[in-house]
């Protein structure tokens, strides 16, 4: 049911009137801004295209909607009470005026627009009454709306973990755990905030051993600031106040916010997930876990500085700062500056320097820059923070051993791998990076051909990993069984030129000459001038080209293909 809702909800955001064909510049302008996710050169187009068509229904929407991408929702407010008062029925018109009234606390007028109004959702519109009637004191109305919700088939672990939020918030801690510990709240429980929640109603009820084992339970990988400040709380038996959901506007918010993340779990796209995670950041601004997730939306839009503003509005004591700074890290990477990224990451290692994750993020970003030598010493600091068994060390080693084979220590990189190996045997990436390694250093081969179709095994349809099984086949003589290899890794990977590159060595070595030249060709249209990675060398492919394969195996002092096909 919740997928049908949300397909539902999902068309009816995008629906609307047709353009008229007399539609301004600044209309189309601001569509295409919109298209690229330029939701501030959007706002700005819709509304000069709305102060010459001011009652356009589809302008009114279009702004209202640039706006709350924005988060600014006070200037989408305006916009929402004109569309409907002039009738329109607007999903989107209902969620910016229940935020703005939830924001105000004005509880009576959310009951209110209940009638005829076009809502969010079933449930999401049924969570928002709940606690709207919450917020007017009336818990007994509160409490029957959560119940007659939770008799709808498909939402009950989400209603009824609202509804333990809600008791909690009124001090009813042990209704609030009754509901956790019958397994009542379902997938939500399990979340983050779920898990977390519920342990600070075990502590508010006294329970501080049970919290402190639900949280290593919840959390088996490690901990964070946050849940290491949790942990010591709950060991000093410090009875902080219940503020994961702290009254009725807190509770609206987390609605959205529940809804936003099964919207995203639904894959409905980042920017409808964006539109709720800004309205429960509208109503509960200190709502973390609300502005990473809409960090990380912006981020993935590709809108890299709204993204950066997001993450910066973390308080440097605030538990989630390291969180946060990663992810203005990897926004200023993906946006190309680099040196920037680097800069945080340095600083975020002086100031949380026992978080492993922070030095392993480094050298992720110094290898990228080919700093081989920067990347080891920060893997080196990140190996030495975690447990030497841990599964996130498979991790670690694969990644200095990358470093290490980039930088040329054949010796350092292989006994990374066969660590990472140790911790997670049949991983395929670190089973085919060794194994390839092997089979271009041409040393054994036979394990490496073991590990590769492991693999292979393990992920049939990565091409990187079918090209190794190809080359490695080529390796060893095997030529027909490369070809077919080698076709498959061209239909998974059609541009890539290593693969193209790789495929018309196979073919030559059949006496394929035509077909080999052909794919050679193609490998070279596929290389990038600016980015090319060493591995495809054009004025090697051009000279194959030229002179054909074993001339060039010739000269380079290789072994002719005949030797290995003799053998």
């Amino acid at each position: 049911m919740i997928r049908q809702v949300l397909a539902a909800i999902v068309a009816a955001s995008i629906a609307g009137p047709l353009v008229a064909e007399t539609a301004s510049g600044a209309y189309l302008a601001g569509r295409h801004a919109a298209v690229r996710s330029d939701y501030a050169e959007a706002a700005r187009y819709y509304t000069e295209a709305l102060a010459r068509d001011t009652k356009n229904p589809e302008l009114m929407e279009s702004a209202a909607l640039s706006y709350l991408s924005l988060g600014r929702i006070e200037r989408s407010v305006p916009l929402a009470r004109q569309m409907e008062a002039s009738g329109q029925n607007s999903h989107v018109a209902h969620l910016i005026l229940t935020s703005h009234l939830a924001a105000e606390e004005d509880f009576d007028a959310i009951l209110a627009r209940e009638t005829g109004t076009a809502g969010i959702g079933p449930w999401v519109d049924g969570l928002v009454k709940a606690w709207a009637y919450l917020g007017t004191g009336d818990v007994t109305k509160s409490l029957a709306a959560f119940d007659t919700l939770s008799e709808e088939p498909g939402i009950k672990g989400f209603v009824m973990y609202h509804k333990a939020l809600a008791l909690a918030s009124v001090g009813d801690f042990e209704g609030a755990e009754a509901i956790f510990a019958s397994d009542a709240a379902g997938a939500a429980a399990q979340t983050r905030r779920g898990a977390i929640s519920f342990a600070r109603i075990l502590a508010q009820l006294g329970k501080f051993d049970e919290a402190v084992r639900l949280i290593n339970a919840s959390f088996p990988g490690g901990t964070d600031p946050e849940l290491d400040a949790l942990i010591a709380g709950f060991e000093a038996g410090d009875l902080a106040p219940f503020d994961q959901v702290r009254d009725a506007r807190d509770g609206i918010a987390e609605v959205l916010f529940t809804f936003a993340a099964v919207l995203r779990s639904e894959s409905a796209g980042d920017y409808y997930v964006l539109l709720y995670s800004r309205a429960a950041r509208f109503i509960r601004p200190d709502h973390v876990d609300a502005l990473l997730l809409t960090a990380n939306l912006l981020e993935n839009l590709g809108q890299y500085d709204l993204a950066i503003a997001e993450y910066k509005a973390i308080a440097a004591d605030n538990p989630a700062y390291h969180a946060a700074e990663l992810g203005r890290a990897g926004a200023l990477r993906r946006s190309d500056r680099l040196d920037q990224a680097v800069e945080v990451l340095e600083q975020l290692a002086r100031s949380h320097g026992e978080l492993a994750v922070v030095h392993s993020t480094l050298g992720d970003v110094l290898r990228s820059e080919d700093d081989f030598a920067g990347a080891i010493a920060a893997y080196d600091r990140a190996i030495e923070r975690v447990a030497p068994q841990a599964q996130v060390s498979w991790v670690l080693y694969y990644s200095r051993g990358i470093a290490f084979e980039r930088s040329g220590d054949i010796i350092r990189a292989e006994e990374d791998f066969r660590a990472a190996l140790e911790l997670n045997p049949e991983q395929p990436q670190v089973l085919n990076y060794l194994g390839y390694s092997l089979v271009e250093e041409q040393r054994n081969l036979d394990e490496a051909l073991d590990m590769i179709e492991r693999a292979v095994k393990a992920s049939p349809d990565s091409g990187y990993i079918v090209d190794s099984l190809g080359w490695v086949f080529y390796r060893l003589g095997r030529y027909e069984e490369a070809v077919v290899q080698m076709e498959k890794a061209v239909q998974l990977l059609p541009v890539d030129p290593v693969v193209n590159d790789h495929l018309g060595d196979v073919y030559w070595a059949v006496g394929r000459d035509r077909e080999a030249e052909f794919q050679w060709r193609r490998a070279l249209s596929f290389i990038d001038p600016d980015a090319i990675d060493g591995e495809a060398d054009p004025e090697r492919i051009r000279r194959k080209i030229e002179v054909g394969l074993d001339v060039v195996l010739e000269q380079e002092g290789a072994a002719p293909l005949k030797v290995a096909n003799d053998g």
